[in-house]
């Protein structure tokens, strides 16, 4: 390697305009920004969803409906599933801490048991909600139905 076979690496020298350089340059002057306006001075930024004083599409579309910060979410459970993991896991008891253990609930989920399917056995469940028709299947087969709050 001698002096005169010396490059730049690859992409460090930029083909970047040299700006207000005079007039001769072509980019002197206003620096390629015209005259007046928002855009020709320091500094400016243009907002998001602007559309050059249009009116933007998030004000021309309507407000649609409405979220209701207070409403309860809860995981559903139904009976058939229940069924379902007293078989597989062998419990005789459904508890939130059981269905958190096994991977069948998140951390802070609520839970409501509802009256889908059949269960073969005596359970006793403590959950935080459940349905009137689940109840009755539950406490007909022997079991005992606990609420949590």
């Amino acid at each position: 390697m001698e002096l005169h076979n010396l490059k730049p690496a690859k992409g460090s020298t930029g083909t970047k305009k040299r700006l207000g350089r005079g007039q001769g340059s072509t980019d002197g002057g206003t620096s390629s920004r015209g005259h007046k306006g928002a855009k020709s001075r320091s500094g400016y930024k243009q907002k998001l969803g602007f559309e050059g004083g249009q009116m933007p599409l998030q004000r021309r579309l309507p407000k649609v409906g409405f979220k209701n910060h207070s409403r309860v979410e809860y995981t559903s459970l139904n009976l058939g599933q229940i069924d379902a993991i007293v078989a597989k896991y062998g419990v005789k008891e459904i508890t939130v801490e059981n269905l958190r253990e096994n991977g069948q609930l998140s951390k802070f989920a609520l839970v409501k048991v509802l009256g889908t399917g059949e269960l073969k056995g005596k359970v006793n469940v403590t959950v935080h909600a459940i349905s009137e028709s689940a109840k009755a299947k539950i406490e007909g087969l022997g079991g005992v139905v606990t609420i949590v709050r």
